[in-house]
């Protein structure tokens, strides 16, 4: 069975170079000490995540990227993380770059909250930025 896993929940998509990509984040948490036991992708829509961010977290806003850590022991990731494609999309036209460059950001921005970034306030979110440039580089597709 594979660690990383793509689902799509009320949306029509699916992701391209899956091994490529699967490959890039189990390398991104190996290089950070961390092994990757299963980490579910589940591309959705804006509603969709809505409901989760409503239910689960209390907040009542869009976002483009839920993530639950599942772990119950350190450095072995196992995690469902929820990306709404509408958001990503939005996004990528906002920031003026292309669909698949904002979903590679967004898809390592979990991974790297899993292996103990934070973007919570102004210095961790560059901090943030920075690591998701630097692994963004090391994508190969």
């Amino acid at each position: 069975m594979p660690n990383i896993n793509y689902f799509s929940e009320d949306v029509d998509f699916s992701l391209q170079h899956e091994e490529k990509i699967s490959q890039w984040l189990e390398d991104i948490a190996a290089s950070h000490e961390y092994q990757v036991e299963t980490i579910n992708y589940i591309f959705c829509s804006d509603d969709y995540l809505l409901d989760i961010n409503k239910t689960y977290l209390e907040h009542d806003y869009y976002t483009d990227i839920i993530t639950f850590d599942n772990s119950s022991s350190h450095h072995l990731i196992e995690s469902d993380i929820f990306i709404s494609i509408d958001r990503v999309t939005d996004n990528a036209k906002e920031m003026g770059v292309l669909f698949e460059e904002e979903l590679h950001r967004v898809l390592v921005h979990g991974l790297l909250h899993l292996v103990g970034f934070d973007d919570k306030g102004d210095d961790h979110k560059i901090l943030m930025r920075q690591k998701e440039d630097a692994c963004l580089s090391l994508l190969k597709i």
